[in-house]
């Protein structure tokens, strides 16, 4: 009986440890969610925004500073791995939109990558109620056979 309650803490265990990541994994779907949101917002602004508008621009710490815009049609445009170039508006608005593309395709994966997860918890907890009533019924069994040595 020792044996199977130690399997049982061990598939508990890799559940525990299956729905940390998972978790984790939401919270990066959720990371990315917000990046689009903020890539979304740089469109809308490239779309609207015109030449002596007046911004607010963060310098961070939940800063800002008012400043305006000398001219729209220079943007520049992060490109990753600390890189940024000046582009044109309709450019910058096409690196946005891969970029945003770049994160659907992320957030698709990482979004099966918890699907595969789900479906491995599910034949862990599966095997563990099995378990579980193999265990119940040995127990029976065992209960059975003492009280007929008993009647005897």
């Amino acid at each position: 009986m020792g044996g199977g309650q130690q399997q049982l803490q061990q598939l508990s265990q890799e559940l525990e440890e299956i729905d940390a990541e998972i978790q984790a994994k939401e919270e990066e779907i959720a990371e990315f969610r917000d990046e689009k949101t903020g890539v979304d917002d740089a469109i809308e602004a490239i779309n609207t925004l015109e030449s002596g508008s007046t911004v607010q621009v963060p310098l961070g710490g939940g800063a800002y500073v008012r400043a305006e815009v000398d001219d729209v049609d220079e943007i520049i445009v992060g490109l990753g791995g600390g890189y940024a170039a000046e582009q044109d508006r309709e450019d910058a608005e096409d690196a946005l939109e891969s970029k945003k593309e770049a994160l659907d395709d992320r957030i698709s994966e990482v979004q099966a990558e918890i699907n595969e997860l789900e479906e491995e918890s599910a034949q862990i907890e599966q095997r563990a109620q099995q378990m579980q009533q193999q265990m119940q019924q040995q127990q029976m069994q065992q209960m059975q056979q003492q009280e007929e040595g008993g009647d005897q």
